[in-house]
């Protein structure tokens, strides 16, 4: 069998397996660095892909090719003859003759030793677990990928609700809302120098945030409720630009919570007055990223083997 990869073109962790043993049947032991890099190598994993990133920050081809080497050493493929090194065993050799073109994790249960592992992991959940009752998810996906998944599912109803809100408030609020967006994510400095402007008389601005104690750099604002089938066309953002010009501006944001057209995002991208916009999507998320109406409900850590505690 050949491992097809995911949605997000890297392999799921088993697999990573067949490149690994095929990477150690020359017999050489490596570090798990060099394990690593070349059973990525073997996998023809472009750079680009290794450079992928979860939402917590690790790298996720990494982190696969991390669980699928710790499912081999359950089932006794690989072993540690040195605490910081890892070879091919017997065992290994033989599921990789009989196994040669993917190995996946139901293979891996024909190894007497893994079905024993694997016994002792649901036995383990079975103690640990405050709902026993509840099937535990697909032994197949990577642990952290399942994380990972329940995470965006949980931020995406949140940003849902988020967007409830902020169409159900006023425009002021809106317009407050957004400047303690930019201040969270560090404009504005430690001073956190920002404040709406929007009324009356605005000149077609609603916020602006000083970048510097005398505010000689500003970035402006604009910040237009609309409901999520709403598109901002080329026209207000053109509006906007003037907005700028009208105060000597050089940059502002346009945020919305609907979303923009093309034509609107090609002449954002093509003029010299620096204008970001930001639709609603992006909105909510960098809402919840900086904390902005929103706050953490519940931590959890993950731990994984310190391999410096044991050399």
């Amino acid at each position: 069998m050949t491992e097809a990869p995911e949605q997000d073109g890297i392999p799921k962790w088993h697999g990573f397996m067949t490149p690994i043993l095929r990477v150690l049947s020359d017999g050489q032991a490596r570090t798990r660095t060099e394990l690593t890099k070349q059973a990525m190598d073997a996998a023809r994993l472009p750079e680009e892909l290794r450079a992928v990133r979860l939402g917590s920050g690790g790298l996720k081809a990494k982190g696969r090719v991390g669980w699928a080497i710790s499912h081999l050493i359950a089932a006794t493929a690989l072993a540690r003859p040195d605490n910081a090194l890892y070879v091919i065993t017997d065992v290994g050799h033989q599921l990789l003759t009989r196994y040669p073109d993917g190995l996946a994790q139901a293979q891996l249960r024909e190894v007497e030793a893994y079905r024993r592992h694997q016994a002792e992991v649901r036995a383990a959940r079975r103690e640990t677990s405050p709902s026993p009752e509840i099937e535990i998810l697909d032994e197949d996906a990577d642990p952290t990928d399942v994380i990972e998944a329940a995470i965006d599912r949980i931020h995406a109803e949140t940003g849902s609700s988020l967007l409830s809100r902020i169409l159900a408030s006023s425009p002021e609020f809106f317009e407050h809302a957004v400047v303690d967006l930019l201040l969270k994510m560090g404009y504005g400095g430690a001073e956190q120098r920002g404040r709406r402007i929007g009324g009356s008389g605005d000149g077609g601005v609603d916020g602006v945030v000083d970048q510097d104690a005398l505010g000689l750099d500003r970035v402006y604002i604009q910040a237009k409720r609309y409901s999520a089938d709403n598109t901002v066309g080329r026209e207000a953002i053109q509006a906007f630009v003037g907005a700028l010009h009208g105060v000597s501006a050089s940059k502002g944001v346009f945020i919305t919570t609907s979303r923009f057209s093309q034509g609107a995002k090609d002449y954002a991208a093509n003029i010299p007055t620096r204008t970001i916009l930001i639709d609603g999507t992006r909105l909510v998320n960098l809402m919840i990223k900086y904390r902005v109406g929103v706050q953490v409900k519940q931590s959890y850590d993950v731990v994984e083997l310190d391999e410096d505690f044991f050399e």
